[in-house]
């Protein structure tokens, strides 16, 4: 991250990408998991697959209009029916005696610390904001399962909110997110900045509402 001048109120950041990544690749952490239950599999191969099936899901990780009390259930569906699409994609789909099982302890793992770094400029950056009585404020297109990924990176001291896609029914780059984190903090758009490594999602999508955008590329 770099030192930009002049003093916003608050400060919103992304998540993956942004504050924390994943050690090594997706594929790689994949078959942390798949390993247990004695599938192997090429990560390189894991990985394509991956991100593969992540950009071809029809709709993204928001459900608008679905009652909060069902958001994690919702979330959970989401992310299985690419964890399926991955492995069939893999061509290991079929080696797995029981998927459900599997997948439920892969969702499980990516709501630990096992499978993330936190980036090293990322607490001197948060450490000298904080010092500046500046509020900051997670802006992610994550699931709720970022409020035990934040804990357990001992991250989520330094933020006073955390706006997620799939509890306000709207992803980045949608401006109902950006506002949706602004009304938490009663600030106005001017008054803001956002940082993410995304230039469509974050960097367009912040700058669509009047917030200073930062597009950081890690």
């Amino acid at each position: 991250m770099t030192e930009i001048a002049e003093r916003p109120q608050v400060i919103f950041l992304d998540a993956v990408g942004t504050l924390f990544g994943v050690r090594g690749s997706v594929g790689e952490m994949y078959l942390n998991v798949t390993r247990r239950f004695g599938v192997e599999v090429d990560p390189v191969t894991l990985d394509r697959a991956f991100y593969a099936s992540f950009k071809g899901m029809p709709f993204p990780m928001a459900f608008p209009g679905v009652p909060v009390a069902e958001v994690p259930r919702k979330e959970y569906e989401w992310w299985e029916a690419i964890a399926q699409d991955t492995f069939q994609r893999a061509g290991v789909y079929d080696q797995f005696p029981d998927f459900a099982a599997f997948f439920s302890h892969l969702y499980d793992y990516f709501a630990s610390p096992a499978p993330w770094f936190v980036y090293q400029d990322t607490l001197p950056f948060l450490n000298y904001w904080r010092s500046q009585k500046i509020e900051l404020g997670v802006l992610s297109n994550f699931d709720t399962r970022i409020h035990a990924v934040l804990q357990a990176l001992h991250l989520s001291e330094y933020f006073t909110s955390t706006t997620i896609s799939t509890e306000v029914g709207a992803a980045k780059p949608d401006p109902a997110i950006f506002q949706a984190a602004l009304a938490k903090h009663s600030c106005s758009p001017d008054r803001a900045w956002h940082i993410g490594d995304s230039f469509k999602e974050d960097y367009e999508g912040a700058q669509s509402v009047g917030i200073r955008a930062i597009w950081l590329e890690r």
